[in-house]
């Protein structure tokens, strides 16, 4: 990130961590770019399972899905909530607003394409989520929506997550390992509010409610449908998907993947459903 963006435009880098760094560490990652860069601590009820939780419930339900195969089950699932609520109130981050391969130079600052845009949420993968991770979230989903249905915005995106109106979830989602996002979204109103009601149902716990799909429904409901974007030209990779630019834009050295070897229109992606929302 910083060899392909970060050193044209010098962006300070926030590091965070359950446990205090130490001094090898900083000095190493120091010397690694001359941007200014900030080691912090995550409080520890940021960051632990809270003690309201029933811990033999959500083994349980941990137990179940490695059962049905599901990756990364057995895990207690403990950062998603984090990622959601806690990262953008921690001190370090309060003045910002807004195992990974960056394949493309990326010759414009795509924060201030956001702001100047008005857009609240980039990605470069969308995907389907494991269904048996999520088998209450929509119906909460839409508990919320009944109760609070100031929050909804009239131009939303909702044809992104249901095919039906909103009935039931498609499953669809923003990759959330590549995302830009504005922060005041994050600790805007409703936001706010739909955290806080999707964690005292205990779903990041007892199922696996993750960031992705979160963030996905928060955007696709509370922002206007052309406040998302999709960030096509940047090349990304997190294993095992990728998006490789194709066309003019991989052309020219830009980029350094197999513009053939991309998830974009593969059987559980779900690019053609974002790309719907603007026929």
């Amino acid at each position: 990130m910083e060899d392909r963006f970060n050193k044209q435009f010098k962006y300070p880098w926030v590091l965070l961590n359950e446990e205090p760094f130490t001094d090898e560490f900083k000095s190493r990652v120091s010397v690694l770019t001359d941007a200014p860069i900030f080691f912090g601590q995550i409080p520890h009820e940021h960051w632990f399972q809270p003690s309201w939780i029933d811990e033999s419930r959500a083994r349980e339900g941990r137990m179940r899905m490695t059962w049905q195969g599901i990756i990364y089950a057995g895990e207690p699932s403990m950062i998603p909530n984090k990622n959601l609520q806690f990262f953008f109130h921690h001190e370090l981050l309060k003045p910002y607003r807004p195992d990974v391969k960056y394949f493309c130079d990326v010759g414009y600052d795509p924060f201030l394409y956001m702001e100047r845009n008005n857009k609240v949420y980039g990605f470069t993968i969308s995907l389907l989520e494991w269904e048996p991770t999520i088998p209450t979230l929509w119906s909460t989903v839409k508990d919320f929506i009944a109760d609070n249905p100031q929050f909804v915005e009239k131009n939303n995106s909702i044809a992104f997550l249901s095919d039906n109106g909103g009935e039931s979830y498609n499953l669809c989602h923003y990759w959330s390992n590549f995302e830009i996002a504005d922060m005041d979204f994050w600790r805007g109103e409703a936001y706010q509010a739909f955290f806080q009601y999707l964690d005292s149902k205990g779903g990041f716990y007892y199922e696996r409610w993750g960031d992705a799909p979160i963030h996905s429904i928060a955007v696709s409901l509370f922002a206007r449908k052309n406040q998302v974007h999709f960030f096509h030209d940047i090349g990304y990779r997190h294993d095992p998907f990728q998006h490789c630019p194709s066309g003019n834009e991989w052309l020219g050295g830009r980029c350094s993947c197999d513009s053939n070897d991309s998830f974009d229109y593969a059987p559980n992606s779900c690019i053609t459903r974002y790309e719907g929302l603007f026929r």
